[in-house]
């Protein structure tokens, strides 16, 4: 039931930002990880663990990304091995842009449905799940 939830709840919201602004999911997602970071910018690694997704596909993710211009790959000077991936100021607004619809469609498919009670109650579910879960990568 939980997994049925989250798909329904994230294909309103990846049609709506699709729609409104062509940007998936995922990308916003990205976008947003980036735009609060500081500096806007963050390790591979460290983004592909705050995205959920593998490095691989945060790889082919940023390579679309940077093709159209919302975010820059910058070597890393403590580490030759490793990259940032960077916010550029196109991206930021694009982001910006698509904040207001992702927020109503959460909005929309979360916040609306549960009366403050019971948005309290699950935020201590879930927040109880994830502390008492083990990262099946570790």
């Amino acid at each position: 039931m939980l997994q049925r939830a989250q798909v329904r709840i994230t294909r309103h919201l990846e049609a709506d930002l699709l729609a409104r602004h062509d940007l998936a999911l995922a990308s916003y997602d990205v976008l947003t990880q980036l735009a609060e970071a500081p500096g806007r910018r963050l390790r591979m690694n460290d983004l592909a663990d705050r995205v959920l997704l593998s490095r691989s596909g945060l790889t082919r993710l940023i390579d679309r990304l940077q093709r159209d211009g919302l975010v820059n790959r910058e070597a890393c000077e403590s580490d030759a091995r490793g990259l940032f991936a960077v916010l550029t100021d196109a991206g930021a607004a694009r982001q910006a842009e698509a904040t207001p619809t992702y927020l109503a469609g959460v909005r929309a498919q979360v916040l609306n449905v549960f009366t403050g009670e019971e948005l309290t109650q699950a935020r201590h579910m879930l927040t109880k799940l994830l502390t008492s879960s083990q990262d099946p990568r570790a």
